[in-house]
């Protein structure tokens, strides 16, 4: 069993490195220094199988990964213990994406269309703030601008448009879909700006829905 996240350092506020344990703080200082660390029910798992049903070798994940192809030959069933994940069909997060809730697919290949090859992972941190983003009918944050801050089911209803070139995302973490009420590719955008379509993985500027990843 592989486990993606390693921890094989600590590094204090000073720069120095503690190779075998932290040093001791004070009680104020450890509540400082606790309150900045990942809280383990905020993190994310997903695990990853050789064969149907849970079966073969696996690979836990707890932390984006850019490739998974060393890892493993071949995947076809995964399960999510815990968060929530994207999975990429290329490495560096690149091809098709399929969002994954906490869950059991036990023959995901099936499922969601892909081929044994998962090559690549991204953890979706929980957000519990406002959500916003604006979109653009031209390339580089050009042209018109949408502005949205709640799920929209039917860009082409709401808009009266839905071709958008590029993208601001200025809080929280969207689902974008080529189809409208939560169909079809979908593509994961977290903040930042996207000055193409294919900055986000889209075939076309076509987008159908937009939603936003909620705390699950």
């Amino acid at each position: 069993m592989n486990v993606c996240l390693c921890i094989k350092n600590m590094t204090s506020c000073n720069g120095n490195v503690y190779k075998d344990k932290p040093p001791h703080w004070p009680p104020a200082q450890q509540a400082e220094q606790a309150a900045h660390q990942p809280n383990a029910n905020m993190m994310g798992k997903i695990v990853f199988y050789e064969d149907k049903n849970f079966g073969g070798r696996h690979h836990e994940c707890m932390s984006d990964c850019a490739d998974l192809h060393s890892m493993f030959n071949r995947c076809q069933s995964i399960r999510v213990v815990s968060g929530m994940f994207m999975i990429y069909e290329r490495p560096n997060f690149m091809g098709h994406q399929h969002f994954l809730r906490k869950g059991e697919y036990s023959d995901y290949m099936r499922m969601m269309g892909m081929n044994e090859c998962v090559k690549s992972c991204r953890m979706i941190p929980m957000h519990r703030g406002n959500f916003k983003m604006r979109l653009y009918d031209r390339s580089d944050m050009g042209g018109q601008m949408m502005e949205l801050d709640d799920d929209c089911p039917n860009c082409m209803d709401r808009f009266r448009m839905s071709d958008f070139n590029s993208c601001n995302v200025m809080d929280g973490h969207w689902l974008m879909y080529d189809q409208a009420n939560y169909r079809g590719r979908h593509y994961y955008l977290r903040p930042g700006q996207y000055r193409r379509y294919n900055d986000w993985g889209g075939m076309s500027s076509k987008i159908g829905s937009i939603r936003r990843i909620m705390d699950l």
